[in-house]
């Protein structure tokens, strides 16, 4: 048996603010991080952590494996 490794590609947070009709700014407004560390977030400069990612994906009403596009090696 093979073990799966798996990592995180793009990050479609902006995809999904713009699917929901919100702005960067909502999102910060309503998870408590900054907009600057939001913004950082949608660009790629900067990965979520675990605790964003739920935090974020229970605002957008997503499954926090949506805000990534996951790459298997």
């Amino acid at each position: 048996m093979s073990v799966v490794k798996v990592s995180r590609g793009r990050c479609l947070l902006q995809y999904w603010i713009d699917l929901r009709g919100t702005s960067q700014a909502e999102v910060a407004r309503r998870s408590g991080y900054s907009p600057r560390m939001v913004s950082f977030y949608c660009s790629g400069d900067k990965p979520m952590s675990v605790d964003a990612m739920y935090i974020i994906s229970k605002i957008l009403d997503i499954h926090m494996e949506e805000l990534y596009e996951w790459v298997l090696k």
